[in-house]
């Protein structure tokens, strides 16, 4: 029997290979098989981890700026596929919502410098290809903050640089290029976007994801005034799908420097070749800490069941919990899954590495003698 693993991580407990070796150590416990481990993930939280660790890639960790103009040291990774070399950044590192405390939430201020400063460390060390994940951000500046960083202008109508963050935009008169980094010339970006927000208007990403960054109703109102702006001046699509991700990112993303938006499991399958191994398996195995009705929206679980069904594989899930609605997951690939908690526990319990670990290989285990 030939097993591929490929499971996204467990938020707050196993990463991707974590999981994914304890998921071979229940297999082996029951059975003799060959289980091929791959890293994975959506493009979220756990990219870097997955990709750079599964790929036997470089860690690389760059002091930039935060959100809120404190320097942070962000983690991103370099991997080597077919002698191209690819820079993996998570924008969260750099401007992540849990980077900042709950009570300091407000986008006004938020910036999304840090990113850019990533961006140019990484061109700086001869990389000419990018995978950004844009999930998690504190920001809605529209990805000026990255820009600024990379050389780019924007001005008042005085001539002096705007401040950073989303209060920026209300003062953005012009924008100029002569100063950016030459050699983005060069450069492809291939950025995991999972949403398709339009920049502005009633579901653009001041009004949908404004709130949870600690906008007001009021702040709600200019931001997305500001950004119309914006794309006036600047001259992209503010309607093209995904262009609202991240405050905007997507749209200076897409605008500024060329880049594809793509669902992130659209990217980390291709990346990591999935496909290849996929092909020859008898069954298929992958999973996330939590399955429900969203899982089916674009997650690591149902991109890698589609991509098993294309070859008639048996798939099967594991997860730390399911909610009562996870069962929409059987009609997206997923011929079953199994929860791992053997015993009333509680949150920190459920979370602790060594628990989650021993938890999965004994499910494992007993879903294996059955096979």
């Amino acid at each position: 029997m030939r097993v591929v693993v490929a499971i996204d991580s467990f938020k707050g407990s196993l990463t991707s290979i974590e999981a994914g070796n304890a998921i071979r150590e229940g297999i082996l416990r029951s059975r003799d098989a060959e289980v091929v481990v791959r890293p994975i993930a959506d493009g979220g939280e756990g990219t870097v981890e997955a990709l750079v660790g599964g790929l036997e890639g470089t860690f690389m960790v760059s002091r930039v700026t935060g959100p809120l103009g404190v320097p942070v040291d962000a983690k991103w990774g370099i991997i080597e596929v077919d002698s191209k070399r690819t820079a993996i950044i998570e924008m969260a590192s750099a401007a992540g919502i849990a980077l900042i405390n709950r009570s300091e939430l407000n986008p006004l201020l938020t910036t999304t410098y840090g990113v850019g400063e990533l961006i140019k460390t990484a061109v700086e060390e001869g990389i000419r290809n990018f995978i950004i994940g844009i999930g998690g951000s504190s920001t809605n500046d529209g990805g000026v903050g990255m820009l600024q960083a990379l050389g780019w202008s924007f001005k008042d109508q005085l001539g002096n640089e705007i401040e950073r963050g989303a209060k920026g935009l209300e003062q953005l008169a012009s924008i100029n290029a002569d100063d950016v980094i030459p050699c983005l010339k060069e450069c492809t970006f291939q950025v995991a976007c999972d949403v398709t927000n339009p920049l502005c208007g009633a579901q653009g990403c001041s009004n949908i994801y404004g709130p949870q960054k600690g906008a007001t109703p009021e702040m709600i109102t200019v931001m997305d005034e500001w950004l119309r702006k914006y794309a006036a001046i600047s001259g992209g699509d503010p309607d093209y799908p995904g262009s609202g991700a991240a405050g905007g990112m997507g749209y200076a993303c897409r605008t500024f420097l060329g880049a594809s938006l793509e669902p992130g499991i659209s990217i980390i399958l291709n990346e990591t070749r999935l496909e290849d191994y996929i092909k020859d398996a008898d069954i298929v195995i992958t999973g996330e800490g939590r399955m429900d009705a969203q899982t089916i929206m674009g997650k690591t679980p149902v991109g890698v069941a589609a991509l098993a069904k294309k070859y008639g594989k048996r798939v099967i899930a594991f997860c730390g919990c399911a909610a009562p609605d996870a069962e929409v997951c059987n009609e997206h690939g997923i011929d079953a899954f199994f929860t791992i908690l053997r015993n009333v526990v509680t949150l920190d319990e459920a979370l602790d590495k060594e628990l989650a670990a021993n938890n999965l290989s004994a499910t494992v285990a007993q879903v294996f003698r059955l096979l």
